[in-house]
């Protein structure tokens, strides 16, 4: 169990570009990277509005003289100081991800970025080259993916108490999308433009968490063929989707659906995972996330509950609030920023061997991110056709 203790010899000096008051996702990055003591928030870029950002971060407890305007100026300010920042976390729109970690990685600080990664596995490429060539780490945050169930998931399926893997069924949808964009926010515009959103709107924006955290509990299998069929039911929203279906075989003879929308009315929010084997099956849902469903053929269903002794150790072992007490998204991301935060340490160190068994969510799991979405991409626009995975 995780119970607050330091693992770091000292914190990392953390700084942050985007993620200020205006900002959605700012607060779920500081929730996470705080919890444990791991990070201290010394620096910021944190809005396109310098004096908005300087007082947001001064209200934050970073010096007024380490508020930054850009993030180039965050760089140049920090470049000869003894007490440089070491991290930072980019949670800006999808278009400014690359040449944002890319001038990181080249002023030699560790990035943690937002999904999805970048536009293009060859931008990912050039990333992961990059970050290699500087003995760095670039982490992506995939937000329900440190939940102790999920891990539970992980490690039944590889304990093979699911059987052979058959069906993988996977759903992430809301309706806050479902009326048009007339008083929409910048929030909502920069993600329906293809100029700042890449490609995608609901795939690369909440389709991925999906993606991802079947990879996470099914790395054994791999997706061969897919088929994508994507809609805008917001017609100015075109050519990007606020709706999709995703077909997947996968190599072991798995069959696959992903269900994403953001026109789902009347639904506030909700993830849902099925992984159904030839003995039995589980389900797991952030809206009942302190429950898993484990269904064996020809045996009564059963409601496991986290933080119990009942649970494989990889599940205890991640789990922070016990089982009297309900774990949520800001738990499951202070797990992903401390994984991250343990890599960046052994990479400090030169720990090879502690990274090789390493678990988090890094370069490589952005690429497959953007890897799966260029090919849902390219089937949708073949008129939702099956296309071998590339």
């Amino acid at each position: 169990m995780i119970n607050g203790e330091r693992t770091l010899m000292r914190p990392l000096r953390w700084g942050m570009v985007g993620g200020g008051r205006t900002g959605q996702v700012g607060y779920k990055h500081r929730t996470g990277a705080l919890r444990d003591g791991t990070y201290q928030l010394v620096a910021g870029a944190f809005d396109l509005d310098a004096q908005r950002g300087r007082e947001f971060g001064t209200n934050l407890g970073v010096a007024s003289d380490r508020c930054y305007a850009t993030y180039q100026d965050l760089i140049a300010g920090e470049a000869d100081r003894e007490d440089k920042v070491d991290v930072v976390s980019v949670a800006t729109p999808n278009f400014t991800h690359f040449e944002i970690t890319k001038a990181l990685l080249q002023a030699g600080i560790h990035v943690i970025c937002e999904k999805p990664l970048f536009f293009t596995v060859a931008e990912c490429d050039e990333i992961r080259d990059l970050a290699s060539k500087n003995g760095l780490i670039v982490g992506v945050t995939y937000g329900f993916t440190g939940h102790p169930l999920v891990h539970q998931m992980a490690a039944m399926v590889a304990k093979g108490l699911l059987g052979d893997i058959r069906i993988i069924d996977m759903q992430y949808t809301h309706g806050f999308n479902a009326g048009d964009d007339t008083n929409a926010g910048d929030a909502v515009k920069w993600r329906t433009n293809p100029a700042t959103a890449g490609s995608t709107f609901v795939l690369g924006d909440i389709g991925t968490h999906l993606y991802y955290l079947s990879e996470v509990v099914l790395p054994h299998i791999k997706v061969e063929r897919l088929l994508c069929d994507r809609k805008a039911f917001i017609p100015t929203r075109a050519p990007l989707e606020d709706h999709a279906t995703v077909l997947m075989h996968y190599d072991n003879g798995a069959r696959g659906r992903l269900w994403s929308s953001s026109v789902n009315a009347g639904n506030m929010g909700s993830q849902r995972y099925r992984f159904i084997g030839s003995k039995a099956s589980v389900e797991w849902s952030d809206s009942h996330p302190d429950q898993l469903l484990y269904e064996v053929q020809g045996e009564p269903n059963r409601i496991l509950h986290h933080g119990m002794s009942y649970l494989e150790d990889e599940s205890l072992a991640v789990d922070r609030m016990g089982a009297l007490h309900t774990e949520g998204l800001g738990d499951s991301w202070a797990n992903i920023y401390l994984w991250i935060a343990q890599a960046i340490d052994a990479r400090m160190r030169d720990d090879d061997a502690f990274l090789a068994s390493h678990h988090y969510p890094g370069i490589e799991a952005g690429t497959e991110g953007v890897r799966w979405l260029e090919n849902c991409v390219r089937s949708a626009d073949a008129g939702a056709a099956w296309v071998d995975y590339k």
